[in-house]
């Protein structure tokens, strides 16, 4: 027996906020009876629907997905726009472990696995996050002290990070420096670049945990082979336990 909120979020319909919410509003029925009251214990034989969908036990599925330039990282867009699950050919229900900016490109997990969703974004995992940032101007070692150590965003002060600068375009006065993050606050690098005084340009996420997109093309995914999600597990569940 497992409480309704983590079943569904398990299920991969949707966080465990969002369930939440979900029961809270009417919104799902056990073996046809409204349940309102948050933490009910249900069984694997109960049927689950929400807002007239039948949950169903899916097999789960993991993509890392190449995210391009001007995709909206969402199961759906009331603008109509293109989104990163709209990128993928499956029939399997799976949305974005995380979000990356409309004009961020690069690593992004898709997945129905809730869980292990749960656990990456769990403010506690301590999961690398790199990302490499085009800037506007030269960008000297004091900057990158402060990037390392922590800066105010939205009035609460980053943690610590790694940053090291790659290269100085000279011509075109832009630096490229890569910046390695663990939380996944709104807007996060750009704001901290924001922070001490530079303009981000361009902004590629070039790895999640061990898995990067090195060899992928913009817009290209492939699924997590068994050892690489158990992997995943492991470093997530070490620093959150």
């Amino acid at each position: 027996m497992e409480r309704l909120q983590k079943v569904i979020a398990n299920s991969g319909y949707t966080s465990r906020r969002k369930a939440e919410e979900l029961i809270s509003k009417g919104l799902v029925k056990v073996n046809g009876e409204i349940i309102y009251e948050l933490g009910i214990k249900v069984s694997p034989n109960d049927m689950i629907e929400i807002d007239g969908y039948i949950l169903k036990n899916e097999n789960k599925v993991y993509y890392l997905l190449n995210k391009p330039r001007g995709i909206i990282t969402s199961t759906s867009d009331d603008k109509g726009r293109k989104t990163v699950v709209d990128l993928i050919n499956t029939n399997v229900r799976i949305y974005p472990v995380g979000r990356l900016d409309y004009d961020t490109t690069g690593a992004l997990l898709l997945t129905n696995d809730g869980e292990l969703a749960n656990l990456i974004m769990h403010p506690k995992s301590q999961i690398d996050k790199v990302y490499v940032a085009k800037i506007k101007g030269l960008i000297g070692k004091n900057q990158i002290l402060k990037l390392q150590n922590g800066v105010l965003v939205d009035g609460i002060k980053t943690n610590k990070a790694k940053a090291r600068i790659l290269n100085y375009d000279k011509k075109s006065d832009t630096s490229i420096v890569e910046l390695t993050i663990h939380e996944g606050r709104n807007h996060q690098v750009k704001k901290m670049f924001n922070a001490i005084g530079y303009d981000v340009l361009k902004l590629k996420r070039e790895r999640i945990a061990f898995l990067d997109v090195k060899n992928m093309k913009s817009g290209d995914y492939r699924l997590l082979n068994p050892k690489e999600v158990k992997k995943l597990y492991n470093e997530t569940k070490n620093k959150t336990c």
